[in-house]
């Protein structure tokens, strides 16, 4: 069976227990670094017929300077904005021509830049992608161009859209208490706009180094031939100072925060709650995978079929570990699992709260039955496999980058599905018990304007 078949296969079977067990992983990752301190992952994949070209850099919305939010994702654009022997446009210009695909995006603990192009581009990329690295075009005329493309991003976002910054900036605001997980990340307008050069400049000399960076190409290549061309184009960049991030710590929540703002743009009233969870990488991190499914993922789950199907009082139920911004493997610091939905307005926030806390409250009495465990294996495994089923190799870019950048072996991806497979029902109540508490919980909720008015 082909490796697409089996995936596939793997993806139709989880409401089936008796087949939780699978086969453990053996992708051909290879990983190495750098004499400047540039880790590099390679996937080699020859039944793609084209390659992902991805780079993390381990800086985020978490750490960019005070009375500068967005700034993270301000610098971001930047490097969009042409090299020294790359003008403004090449490179996408380039990876549009080969008829590929180019993006980027920040998120809490990381920033990523991706290529997809045929394989017969890949070292073109890694010239474009080493002179990015090294030699970006950061001036005046760059920097306020993109504060204006920031800006009206900011404003057609969040400023002017119904629920634009709901729940995703809101529950992390209200949940947190220090400051760089708690602000808002996407940025304040006045002080995006009051960005300087010289602070871009310093920004990029600190964090966007090869010291702070993974380099992964997946897909079809010759490995051999790829470490040749890394070697040439990444080797003469020289490292940045050591990395020296702040203390990201959040201390322990003992009472639950109820946070709500009107929204004069939403239509219908929204309801969203947030728990902390488990450091990434660890046991309880696994578990709490798993509870995930059990209680918010698919139709199978208990607060799906409360909310939903019982009670009708949602039909756009979402969320997960860090949630709205990645997932379960792509955070390094102090992370939510969050749920959110919207809901008509005869249903009150009292009525909810009553149904979400019974749904908690007897996931915290009663242990999961061996039907519901082995269902949320499969659905934890499933989802994994197609990440790395992906057809751009993008999702599997990121499980292997993200463990190479935060500290992991890259390989560890293989033994994802034997750790799912371990969970016994004690670990998920031991977990859940102590990271699902209710003063361990922050509730956000939307007011409608329209409604909001009616009431005065």
């Amino acid at each position: 069976m082909r490796r697409s078949s089996l995936f596939a296969f793997l993806c139709c079977i989880a409401a089936s227990p008796a087949l939780a067990a699978s086969p453990a992983l053996e992708l051909p990752i290879e990983s190495y670094a750098l004499g400047n301190g540039l880790k590099v992952v390679l996937v080699p994949n020859s039944k793609r017929g084209t390659v992902n070209v991805k780079q993390f850099y381990g800086i985020g919305f978490r750490v960019e300077p005070r009375e500068r939010t967005g700034f993270a994702h301000l610098f971001e654009h930047l490097m969009f904005q042409g090299s020294e022997h790359a003008p403004k446009g090449r490179l996408i210009g380039d990876v549009t021509a080969a008829g590929g695909f180019v993006n980027g995006s920040t998120r809490f603990d990381y920033t990523d830049y991706v290529e997809w192009v045929p394989s017969n581009a890949l070292a073109h990329m890694l010239w474009l992608d080493s002179d990015r690295m090294w030699h970006p075009v950061i001036n005046d005329e760059v920097l306020k161009n993109q504060q204006g493309v920031v800006g009206n991003e900011v404003k057609v976002n969040v400023l002017n859209a119904p629920y634009g910054s709901w729940p995703w900036i809101d529950l992390p605001m209200l949940a947190n208490s220090n400051w760089y997980n708690a602000h808002n990340f996407y940025g304040d307008l006045k002080e995006i706009e009051s960005a300087t050069v010289a602070e871009a400049k310093d920004f990029s000399s600190r964090y966007y180094r090869p010291n702070n960076a993974v380099l992964v190409i997946q897909g079809d290549f010759d490995p051999a031939e790829a470490r040749e061309l890394v070697n040439r184009y990444f080797t003469p960049i020289p490292a940045g100072p050591k990395i020296s991030l702040p203390d990201l710590a959040e201390a322990p929540q003992t009472k639950a925060r109820i946070g709500s703002r009107v929204d004069k743009l939403a239509p219908k009233p929204g309801y969203s709650v947030a728990y902390h969870v488990p450091p990434r990488g660890g046991q309880d991190w696994i578990v709490m995978g798993l509870i995930d499914q059990m209680l918010l993922q698919g139709a199978d789950s208990r607060l799906y079929r409360a909310l939903s199907l019982d009670r009708s009082i949602t039909g756009d139920l979402d969320g997960g570990i860090n949630g709205y911004l990645g997932n379960m493997y792509s955070y390094k610091g102090p992370a939510l699992w969050m749920v959110s939905f919207t809901h008509d307005p005869t249903v009150t926030d009292a009525e909810i709260a009553t149904v979400v806390d019974k749904v908690i409250g007897d996931f915290l009495t009663t242990p999961p039955s061996p039907d519901e465990l082995a269902r949320a294996k499969v659905k934890a495994k499933s989802a994994l496999y197609n990440a790395i089923a992906n057809e751009r190799g993008a999702d599997l870019a990121d499980l292997v980058g993200l463990a190479a950048l935060f500290g992991d072996d890259p390989k560890s991806i293989n033994s994802l599905p034997e750790r799912f497979d371990a969970v016994t029902a004690d670990q998920v109540m031991e977990v859940a018990r102590r990271y699902l508490r209710p003063e361990q919980r922050s509730t956000f909720t939307i007011v409608p304007g329209a409604a909001a008015k009616d009431a005065k």
